[in-house]
């Protein structure tokens, strides 16, 4: 039944709206939620492409670069030559100047049946490596933040493209209507901040829900204006009349891709009232379980991951924190302490997947944009040179779960960990591996704008068919 008002004829829309004040806290929400269910509800569960290997996607970012010759691709050679120039010529050219290679200064332990190597800084996923897919053959276009973010995320080194909780939640809805389809974790703003997780020429509903988790536990604050200023009837009159006008305003701007997000995102952030407090509230957890995930940002995030993705969140995406942390130019040891906060987080969520069902069916990604030089920094700009530059020409990134075979490495980089050289993955092979394990082709998840069709790949990548159980 359509809601009607005693409106004075020569108020106009805007009016209207302007005066109504009890109950418009919610729209504050639009800000973190423009993923909803419309009147249509794009966000209906849709068939995939083929039978799927996963459901659902924990993609955990530790930006900056981590790197792989300190934590999971261990290079003896660095020990043999430390301090001495690269054999058989320089380094590759890097953003800054590059001095002599530099041994790692943790020491490297095999862990589990499958006798993988881990750094020293990682015992908690060494301990459960066999669970994990390490690659070590990586590669990407650019050494620079911004742009290997950019193509990371949205498979472009420019902005302007969907990202892939974008494309995921486009191509397959979501499996709950009172929440978003794809929600971002971040104590802070990475670098280049929410383009990396637009939904660019995508519509509107599917960009992802921003939330700021940081130094909190508390639901109500980490997420504005969630606690109900109106009884639920109040606000249900107030939604409805709004509706009603913005669908009549949009019957004069079919397409308006803005306003039908609006309306979708208002409606779930009426819905968001009642489930989101207990899907963020982690104090709900026992106290060994938040112990187990650690006492930091990160950990309560991935905490809040696992919590989310039980409630039918499509994907949830974790920056490590703010601006760039793992971007240790000058000295390489802060990378010890940035792990303690990583490593029980990382090691609690899978083992607490696998422990509830979930992980044969959830892919976790642990990533990061490239990695970083074997040669120490050897730059002016620095004070302590102890530090590795940007390498986008070979990197680690690990998988768990979703399909993924466990207990093993794929691919590998020379002798210094400058390259990669034995099945070299670029980042367009990753996501197309990721988009094949959530049941899509990436060849055929396309989306026609400015008169061609676009993917997540562009014309590029093919899926690693060797790492698919």
């Amino acid at each position: 039944m359509r809601i009607t008002a005693n409106i004075h004829p020569r108020l106009s829309r805007r009016d209207v709206l302007s005066r109504m004040a009890s109950g418009f806290g919610l729209l504050g929400l639009t800000d973190i939620v423009a993923a909803a269910a419309a009147a249509e509800n794009p966000f209906d569960p849709k068939p995939p492409h083929f039978a799927s290997k996963a459901k659902r996607i924990i993609y955990l970012v530790l930006n900056g670069g981590l790197s792989q010759v300190d934590s999971f691709d261990p290079k003896p050679a660095l020990g043999k030559y430390d301090g001495q120039p690269m054999p058989g010529g320089g380094p590759p050219k890097t953003e800054s100047s590059t001095g002599n290679l530099m041994k790692s200064p943790f020491a490297f332990k095999r862990y589990g049946k499958s006798g993988i190597e881990v750094s020293e800084i990682f015992p908690k996923i060494g301990a459960s490596i066999d669970k994990f897919c390490v690659i070590r053959s990586m590669h990407t276009d650019v050494p620079n933040h911004e742009p290997s973010l950019f193509l990371t995320n949205c498979g472009a080194i420019q902005p302007g493209r969907p990202s892939l909780g974008s494309w995921l939640t486009y191509g397959l809805g979501t499996e709950n209507r009172n929440l978003p389809g794809f929600v971002v974790l971040c104590p802070g703003t990475p670098v280049v901040g929410p383009p990396l997780w637009e939904s660019a020429f995508l519509p509107a509903v599917f960009q992802g829900a921003y939330i700021k988790n940081a130094d909190t536990s508390d639901p109500y604050k980490l997420i504005q204006h969630i606690k109900p200023g109106a009884p639920a009837q109040v606000q249900r009159k107030q939604l409805d009349l709004l509706k009603t006008l913005n669908e009549d305003h949009l019957a004069t701007r079919r397409g308006d891709s803005q306003l039908e997000a609006a309306i979708a995102s208002m409606e779930t952030a009426f819905r968001m009232q009642s489930e989101a407090p207990d899907a963020f509230d982690i104090r709900k957890e026992s106290e060994e379980t938040r112990t187990r995930y650690g006492d930091s940002d990160f950990g309560r995030g991935c905490l809040m991951a696992r919590r989310l993705i039980e409630r039918g969140v499509r994907m949830v995406q974790m920056y490590f924190g703010n601006s760039q942390p793992w971007d240790n130019h000058e000295d390489i040891h802060v990378h010890r302490k940035l792990a303690s906060q990583t490593d029980p987080g990382v090691a609690a969520l899978v083992q607490d997947l696998e422990d509830r069902g979930l992980l044969q069916d959830t892919l976790v990604v642990l990533g990061t944009e490239f990695g970083r030089t074997p040669a120490v920094q050897n730059s002016s700009t620095i004070k302590l040179h102890a530090g590795r530059d940007h390498n986008s020409l070979g990197y680690s990134i690990l998988l768990a779960g979703g399909g993924v075979k466990g207990g093993m490495t794929y691919g590998s980089t020379d002798d210094f960990g400058y390259y990669a050289v034995e099945k070299k993955v670029h980042v367009h092979d990753l996501n197309a591996t990721i988009l094949h394990l959530m049941g899509l082709d990436h060849t055929r998840l396309t989306y026609r704008y400015s008169g061609r069709d676009f993917r997540l790949t562009d014309v590029h990548g093919s899926v690693i068919q060797e790492i698919i159980a």
